[in-house]
């Protein structure tokens, strides 16, 4: 069963500075944690919303995310609120209430949704280069998903439904903000959403300077609150999110291919155990 999209394309008439990384090997390796799609949390966020159904409706991975990610959306209309508990499980129910969020939820539930059906997951935070003295509105939070049939990671805005594509390959968050500043033709958006493409991805483009994530994304866990923070070359390492709130617990990187390492391998609930693996290596050192 195909899902239903529309691949909208990109007129560039924005200006978009290119990035440029290092990609030496740091001294040490990043760990990356990630959740068994059958652990109990995940198998009971995959049981009380009917996941498994969901996924059996569409036919590749590519399919199955973009399910997820208009299921995630219409879960409730975007507001202000904060959710009470910041747990998916939580926000799925205090959703049915009446209750209206933000990216932060978004981005909360379809990165666990993904993960409850065995395709790793992870929410990145997108934060523009102006995040240390802007007020307010510097920071964005997406989801990148890990598909083995592509063999890379991808970005799923889910407070729009957007997955961005060139030439109808969805791309990472990094990538886009490649195909952007070299005014890539084929640009677009995979979306059922009622936007429009250059809209979305004018608004979207300055929030793509510095990228961070969770590494350590289990849900059956006391988890490690420390982050990665892909950060372009020749940029400083910000010290404060809009103007007040320090930054705590971030490990910083300029290499691409450390902030993009491959997951664990995925697969579909496993009734006979556990299919996750961790990323090799414990060490977190700063490149």
């Amino acid at each position: 069963m195909r899902h239903f999209f529309r691949i909208l394309l990109y007129r560039f008439e924005l200006r978009v500075p290119a990035l440029e990384f290092g990609d030496a090997a740091p001294a040490g390796q990043y760990e990356f944690l990630w959740s068994s799609p059958d652990e109990p949390y995940l198998s009971r966020l995959r049981t009380e919303f009917d996941l498994a159904q969901l996924a059996a409706e569409a036919d590749t991975e590519y399919e199955r995310v973009r399910a997820v990610s208009r299921w995630a959306r219409a879960r409730w209309k975007h507001g202000n609120d904060g959710a009470e508990n910041g747990d998916p499980i939580s926000i799925l129910r205090e959703a049915a209430l009446g209750r209206e969020f933000r990216c932060v939820e978004y981005a909360a539930v379809l990165a666990a949704a993904l993960n409850a059906l065995g395709i790793a997951a992870r929410p990145v935070g997108l934060w523009k280069r102006s995040v240390e003295t802007d007020e307010g509105g510097a920071g964005h939070l997406v989801v990148e998903a890990y598909l083995e049939s592509l063999g890379k990671w991808i970005m799923v805005d889910g407070q729009f439904d957007v997955t961005p594509v060139l030439e109808g390959v969805p791309l990472s968050a990094l990538e886009l903000q490649l195909a952007l500043a070299e005014a890539r033709p084929g640009v677009g958006v995979d979306s059922s959403a009622p936007l429009r493409a250059d809209q979305y991805l004018e608004w979207l483009a300055p929030f793509l300077f510095y990228l961070h994530v969770r590494l350590d994304n289990r849900y059956d866990a006391v988890t490690d609150a420390a982050k990665l923070m892909l950060v372009p070359s020749g940029a400083k390492e910000p010290a404060v999110f809009q103007r007040i709130e320090p930054v705590r617990d971030m490990v910083f990187t300029r290499s691409p291919s450390r902030f993009y390492a491959p997951a664990r391998a995925s697969g579909p609930p496993d009734p006979a155990g556990s299919r996750g693996r961790a990323l090799p290596g414990r060490q977190m050192s700063r490149p």
